[in-house]
């Protein structure tokens, strides 16, 4: 209260004055009580009683003004003020009008805050009323109801002076039925820039413009050429659809002079969106991507919007600075992975915006920076670093904001934005009376800069990272209502990172100490960093396998970087879900390739082959893999004549492959055999599979038993030889060569028998060779004895 006292030139309003006259009665009536003392207490009492009923009164009623046009008034406009007043009180408020009070002139930028966080304070000076025909009146206000109003009123009207911001309050005076007496109960102060005259020199303002979104693709692609992509979710296509957040950003801001900050993630998500891609819906299930007209068109647009505009590009996956360097540096190969998100930027933007972009600057969260940060920052490349003045804050007592270019050592540059106009448009804007009054502010601000020094100096605006869409509306009619301004002029950031530095301006990086506590509490964790290092060695292993390593390298790269986001902060659970999300994908992919499971085998002889199955289930094939087959009893059985043998694999994809191995057994029983394949640096791949191998030896009993049926099918072929032998010499001495046999003289020798005669032959035979004694060796016929009778005409004889 003492801070806002009534300002020179003024006279104090009738809430002031009211107060002041009931303090006089109080202090009246204590004094009295010690006068009278016993019968004097009751008016005392009764006194306190009106003066806390009189408190309770105060500020019934909320005035919200909703619009000030112009904002930025010059000679000849007329400046209207709408709004509406509202009573939220228990009591109707009678005879009731709104006026306009032009406060002081505000010369700091430290008076504006302070005016604006006790806006609705009744007691504070709110400055004359214009009066007259410059105010609107209600006979009545219902609790609980709200009446607009409008005023106009020509800005010689206001008899504004000198050039600076003055404060302009919207009141609502009126009575009660408790307190039938004019006062002020309700208020609502906003700030009034002028500035008719164009200034000597213009404050150079360079406002950052962001294009960054949370991560949501994930590292699964499909098995198509194209490696369809996999969305978490349809946030995305919502942001960028018409009226989403990301569309206003764009539309909003290709009419303005702004630095473009972009997250290539962002513009690569989107470009994946134009063709076939998925969505991630219940459980495991994908549906198909619908929105591909939609991001073709933002991405239409926002290479129009940036095409005579500077663009920024961040590391890919707008990588968390601070988070990486308190607790992820520690990590090994965390480090890496930022200089990887930062190497892929120019070939990430420029296909897609065709602009190529500035790589070298990083932008901590909120620009708070310590030295592990700057460290981290400058370590993939980046030489400038955008900070904010709440961090880097000014030491020697200036009564001026300095240029925002600051040298911190190593070749380094500090940009630091302004914190104030930095974070001007945070909150909740969705209302007119927020956003205006956000926009009054921010212009107050700015001019009272302007016109601290004659100095030219350079200004950055780096607001929140990702501004909802009430917020960038703001921010685009406060930038609009700068640029017609008299007193500022836009900048690119590098430009700004040019300019001359301020050597009274601090360039001290605060301790680790001072970093923000708050900021502190929402950074990833240590074992956030854990996760993805391991990750991270899976991958490694896995791809040295892959003959088309960059259908793998390259997805799970670009997730593990979005695992790094700066968007995780205050979403600790689902950053884990996403880190864990690509580690699970990760592994089922290396489990693709793997061997064949085997039940026991059977080992029948001294040696024997082994076939052991390599299976890959993946589209693509697989090389540089080293299959070895153990031994875990070389005693007694080996393989490829040691305790082990390797062989190389290459498997094509979606096919498997058996592996043969040469085993050889020194003894009888049950041996353990290990199969296991490793890459060909020596680090094993998949898990081992492990079986029996059960050897069996050809015993002596065995080969005397084989033996002795050889024997047998020997003997009985020489029986058959000899028996063949003996019948042909019994019928050679029954017809010797060159006699006539059949006693006709006709030296034809003997005919040949007919059918009949063949049959008694051999009847007559064997007549002759039953009677004739039979030697134990002979076998025993094993068929009746044939009929005498002539067999028929075309019958088969058996011999």
């Amino acid at each position: 209260m003492a801070e806002a006292a009534d300002f020179q030139g003024t006279s104090p309003s009738p809430a002031r004055r009211w107060a002041r006259r009931s303090g006089a009665l109080l202090a009246a009536a204590l004094l009295l009580t010690g006068l009278l003392q016993w019968s004097s207490a009751p008016s005392a009492d009764a006194a306190a009683q009106d003066t806390l009923r009189a408190a309770s009164d105060t500020g019934s009623v909320t005035v919200s003004v909703d619009s000030l046009t112009p904002s930025v008034p010059s000679e000849g406009d007329t400046v209207t003020v709408s709004g509406t007043v509202t009573n939220k009180g228990r009591q109707a408020v009678t005879d009731a009008h709104v006026g306009l009070r032009v406060g002081p002139l505000m010369n700091t930028r430290s008076g504006i805050d302070t005016v604006a966080r006790n806006s609705r304070d009744i007691l504070s000076p709110a400055g004359r009323e214009l009066g007259g025909k410059y105010t609107e009146e209600f006979s009545e206000l219902t609790p609980g109801v709200s009446q607009r109003f409008s005023i106009s009123v020509p800005v010689d009207e206001l008899d504004l002076g000198q050039d600076g911001v003055y404060q302009l309050a919207v009141s609502l005076s009126g009575e009660t039925a408790a307190q039938p007496w004019e006062r002020i109960l309700g208020i609502q102060r906003t700030f009034l820039p002028w500035q008719p005259e164009e200034a000597r020199k213009r404050t150079k303002t360079t406002v950052l413009w962001p294009l960054i979104s949370s991560s949501h693709v994930t590292a699964e692609t499909g098995s198509d050429e194209q490696q369809t992509p996999v969305f978490r979710d349809n946030d995305l296509a919502k942001e960028i659809s018409p009226g989403g957040r990301l569309d206003r950003m764009v539309s909003l801001g290709k009419d303005l002079d702004v630095t473009w900050v972009v997250d290539p993630d962002l513009l690569a998500s989107v470009d994946a969106m134009t063709d076939r891609y998925e969505v991630r819906g219940e459980g495991d299930t994908t549906v198909p991507g619908r929105n591909q007209d939609v991001a073709k068109r933002w991405l239409a647009e926002v290479q129009k919007a940036v095409a005579d505009n500077e663009v920024v590009a961040l590391p890919f996956g707008d990588p968390d600075l601070a988070s990486l360097a308190h607790n992820g540096t520690s990590v090994g190969g965390s480090l890496k992975h930022l200089k990887e998100a930062t190497d892929v930027v120019v070939n990430t933007v420029e296909p897609i915006l065709h602009v190529t972009p500035t790589t070298d600057f990083a932008w901590p969260v909120d620009g708070a920076v310590d030295p592990s940060i700057i460290k981290v920052a400058t370590s993939a490349g980046a030489d400038k670093v955008i900070a904010r003045s709440d961090s880097l804050k000014e030491t020697d007592g200036l009564s001026y904001t300095p240029s925002a270019a600051r040298p911190i050592g190593g070749g380094t540059t500090a940009v630091v934005a302004d914190a104030t106009l930095s974070t001007a448009f945070r909150g909740d804007l969705t209302k007119a009376s927020t956003s205006t009054l956000a926009t009054q502010r921010f212009l107050a601000q700015s001019l009272t800069l302007g016109l601290q020094t004659g100095k030219e100096r350079s200004i950055v605006v780096a607001p929140q990272r990702m501004p909802s869409a009430s917020q960038a509306q703001t921010m685009a009619e406060a930038l609009a209502a700068l640029r017609k301004g008299t007193w500022s002029e836009s900048q690119d950031l590098t430009d700004a990172a040019k300019a001359k530095p301020d050597p009274a301006a601090a360039t001290r990086v605060p301790s680790a100490g001072a970093y923000p506590s708050a900021l502190r509490k929402q950074e990833l964790p240590r074992a956030a960093y854990e996760q993805i290092a391991r990750t991270q060695g899976k991958l490694d292993k896995f791809n040295v396998i892959l003959s088309d390593r960059s259908r793998v390298v390259t997805p799970f790269g670009r997730a593990l970087n979005r695992a790094m986001s700066a968007s995780w902060r205050g979403r600790v659970a689902e950053a884990a879900t996403y880190r864990s999300g690509v580690e699970a994908y990760l592994d089922v992919l290396i489990d693709q390739v793997k061997l064949i499971d085997k039940s026991e085998t059977k080992l029948s002889g001294r040696s024997a082959t082994i076939p052991v199955t390599v299976q890959n289930n993946l589209v693509q094939g697989v090389e540089h893999l080293v299959l070895r087959l153990s031994s875990t009893n070389p005693t007694r059985l080996e393989i490829g004549g040691a305790a082990y043998e390797e062989q190389p694999v290459t498997v094509s994809g979606g096919h498997s492959q058996s592996v043969k191995f040469t085993t050889s057994a020194n003894a009888n029983g049950r041996a353990t055999v290990v199969a296991q394949l490793f890459t060909e640096d020596g680090r094993p791949y998949g898990e081992p599979v492990v079986f029996d191998v059960k050897v069996t030896e050809i015993t002596a009993t065995v080969m005397l038993v084989i033996g002795g049926g050889v024997l047998l099918l020997v003997l009985a072929g020489f029986r058959m030889y000899t028996q063949r032998k003996r019948a042909a010499a019994r019928r050679a001495e029954d017809g010797p060569d060159g006699t006539d046999d059949d006693g006709d003289g006709n030296g034809e020798g003997p005919r040949k028998p007919t059918a009949p005669e063949v049959r008694l032959t051999e009847e007559s035979e064997t007549g002759s060779r039953a009677d004739a004694p039979q030697q134990p060796s002979d076998p025993a016929p094993d068929t009746a004895s044939e009929s005498p009778d002539p067999s028929g005409t075309g019958e088969r004889v058996d011999r």
